[in-house]
């Protein structure tokens, strides 16, 4: 997954809106306009690196005169004194565009730290640590680019692209059964190319659904590592499997032990410290 320019080039026109609203009275009132610059981007942190590729692009897009040399590509890591790019132009875009780019770079590369912390904990399995909802709004298409950076993988986008039949949809359709075969009708009625997961919370449930043949994907939802292998022996292959419910970094591994293909941690996005970095600018 790449960022779209299209949907970037719309998150910074409201950025913007939102920041510079009628004009950045400071910078017009303290430097002349057609001042010339440079600025470095300047990591004061250890962790991975996210946002440069989207930062180039948020530069150009406030103003296709500035010119960026990356000097560390997305997925580097970084320890504190390391010189990310550098952006050279007008001064006043430069200072228009800084807290964006920082603000975008900052969020994306403590996502992506996080998730290559929680990946590197898979190593030697077949696992994947997949991203989820629970994002920013109006920032997931980021967020979801930083866990790709990090290592991670992405669950679905929206409510749009997978059907994810959870707990509350299963109680509220009457169970396991009606719940799936109203999610097939309404697949096959609709025309829509899209998987079909749910979550179960019980070995009961799983049987349930083993006796399903239309379901993509099945989430063991809350389960101990032991269930999970229990489980996946249970699905013997016919299913995508994935793990969720309170996984951490210490029992992550104990889980891609027990043979399941994805395992989704909402903490990669919930609950991240950015990493620290700063643009640093100079006069040309």
């Amino acid at each position: 997954m790449a960022v779209e320019l299209s949907k970037l080039e719309q998150f910074v026109a409201l950025a913007l809106q939102e920041d510079v609203g009628n004009g950045d009275h400071t910078s017009l009132s303290t430097i002349p306009a057609n001042v010339q610059g440079e600025a470095k981007l300047l990591v004061k942190d250890e962790g991975i690196l996210a946002g440069v590729a989207v930062a180039k692009n948020i530069f150009h897009i406030i103003d296709p005169g500035l010119q960026v040399e990356v000097a560390l590509e997305d997925g580097a890591e970084v320890k504190p004194g390391d010189i990310a790019f550098y952006v050279q132009g007008n001064v006043h875009s430069i200072l228009k565009a800084e807290r964006l780019a920082l603000n975008v770079m900052q969020r994306m590369s403590g996502i992506a730290t996080r998730t290559h912390l929680y990946a590197a904990h898979l190593a030697g399995t077949k696992a994947k640590v997949l991203d989820t909802r629970k994002t920013t709004p109006l920032l997931r298409f980021l967020e979801k680019e930083a866990v790709l950076i990090g290592g991670g993988a992405n669950h679905r986008f929206g409510l749009y692209d997978m059907m994810l039949i959870k707990d509350n949809h299963v109680d509220y359709a009457g169970g396991i059964t009606n719940a799936l075969t109203r999610a097939q009708t309404y697949r096959s009625t609709n025309g829509l190319a899209i998987p079909i997961e749910i979550e179960v919370r019980s070995f009961k449930e799983l049987e349930e659904v083993l006796e399903n043949a239309a379901v993509d994907r099945v989430m063991f939802d809350n389960f101990t590592p032991q269930e999970v292998a229990k489980a996946v022996e249970m699905v013997n292959g016919r299913l995508v499997t994935e793990a969720s419910g309170g996984i951490t970094l210490e029992t992550i591994r104990d889980y891609a032990l027990a043979g399941v293909d994805y395992i989704s941690v909402g903490a990669l996005t919930h609950s991240v410290k950015s990493l620290d970095l700063s643009l640093k600018a100079k006069i040309v």
